[in-house]
């Protein structure tokens, strides 16, 4: 029985085109300025997803293609829509421009805020300390408990007899 000794050098796996590609991919950084002219935010809360887009402009705020006093019927939810722009003092300064999908209004309108206040970042970083300050940039992960076994919902308990 004879053994034959393993070559002791590396052996190349990718071609020279195949590696440039994947150094140049990793030299470039992330794209932190504008595309298509617009600054982009994606915010969520629960189950809502809101996806953001602003540039520089006279103040139009359009949700899903309505204005967001149409869109938004309750008063606190137009308020916290609009809440990064009043509290960076920058309304009337943006065109924003949102699609947002799932949950309920109320998720809604706190994914838009979450969604307007990274966009906003993006384009002026001067402003992040500000939004963090009023705890805009901070995500709220909370989200609804799932129904668990023997109960009647997450916590509640069916209900008890005792005769």
């Amino acid at each position: 029985m004879e053994v034959k000794a393993v070559a002791e050098q590396p052996v190349e796996v990718m071609t020279e085109q195949a590696q440039a590609v994947v150094t140049e991919a990793q030299a470039q950084p992330q794209q932190r300025g504008p595309r298509f002219g617009y600054y982009w935010g994606t915010g969520r809360r629960k189950s809502a997803v809101a996806r953001v887009r602003i540039k520089s402009g006279e103040g139009k705020f359009e949700i899903n293609g309505k204005p967001v006093d149409t869109y938004f019927t309750e008063e606190r939810d137009r308020n916290s829509a609009r809440e990064p722009l009043v509290r960076t003092e920058q309304v009337g300064r943006w065109d924003v421009f949102i699609t947002a999908s799932g949950g309920g209004f109320h998720g809604q309108a706190e994914a838009v805020m979450l969604g307007v206040a990274r966009a906003l970042r993006l384009a002026n970083p001067e402003l992040e300390q500000g939004l963090r300050d009023h705890n805009l940039l901070t995500r709220d992960e909370r989200k609804k408990e799932r129904k668990h076994y023997g109960r009647r919902a997450a916590r509640r308990s069916f209900q008890f007899s005792k005769r």
